[in-house]
């Protein structure tokens, strides 16, 4: 954990890629153009409506850049062969795991057909060459998904913000993880569901150690901890 925090946590780089991701996202920002989104979720807090505009999509679903740029450095850092995102939106976490390491196999799922278009779009401008999108309801494709994949050496889970799936999406996952896996899971305070489905999965025998970040959690299932460790750490 002092190597995560010492070089993953406080590096302050700024690397050239972040430009790259930021520019997209100011783009997006601006882009009114309105979009049918089948929310399969919890939903967005601000969002419930079923028509949103681009604009709107970027300003509430994604990341805000400190994460996305964390999330960048521990890619860079750990360097996984394997990454699974659950929950594209609009690319820019994805653009930031893929710049990280352009050679790993990375596959995002997406709920939403008309975010997954936009999203592939943003994918041909940054010339982003080595991302798969699954579109539909992760309920219907991550065993799928999961099937098809030796090892998941690195996953971001932000799709739906309930107890039950998100434990369930846990222990899927788990049938592919290694002693270097590393799960991310987003807003695991966002609700009580979600708080509760965090504890779950930290008490779960396969992690060795966990690191609260406050609006995301990290776990590891490295044999060399030998004893079971609980971070909170703020960022």
């Amino acid at each position: 954990v002092f190597e995560f925090i010492a070089k993953i946590l406080n590096d302050k780089t700024i690397y050239p890629e972040y430009e790259k991701v930021e520019k997209l996202r100011s783009q997006l920002l601006n882009d009114n153009t309105v979009l049918e989104v089948e929310d399969f979720g919890a939903g967005s807090i601000v969002d419930k409506k079923n028509k949103r505009s681009i604009s709107s999509i970027a300003k509430n679903a994604a990341k805000p850049k400190k994460f996305g740029q964390l999330l960048f450095r521990m890619v860079k850092h750990y360097q996984p062969a394997a990454i699974l995102e659950l929950g594209t939106s609009l690319g820019i976490t994805t653009s930031y795991l893929s710049l990280a390491k352009p050679g790993a196999r990375l596959i995002t799922m997406e709920g939403s057909k008309e975010i997954a278009e936009v999203t592939k779009r943003n994918f041909r401008n940054l010339e982003i060459r080595n991302i798969e999108i699954v579109e539909g309801n992760f309920d219907n494709t991550l065993s799928s998904v999961v099937r098809g994949l030796s090892t998941v050496d690195f996953a971001f889970i932000d799709g739906n913000h309930r107890k039950e799936p998100t434990e369930r999406y846990f222990k899927e996952l788990l049938a592919k993880t290694n002693n270097n896996s590393i799960l991310v899971f987003d807003d695991i305070h966002w609700s009580r569901e979600m708080e509760s489905a965090w504890e779950t999965i930290k008490k779960d025998a396969a992690v060795t150690c966990s690191i609260d970040l406050f609006f995301i959690g990290i776990v590891f299932f490295r044999k060399e901890f030998k004893e079971k460790q609980d971070f909170v750490i703020r960022f």
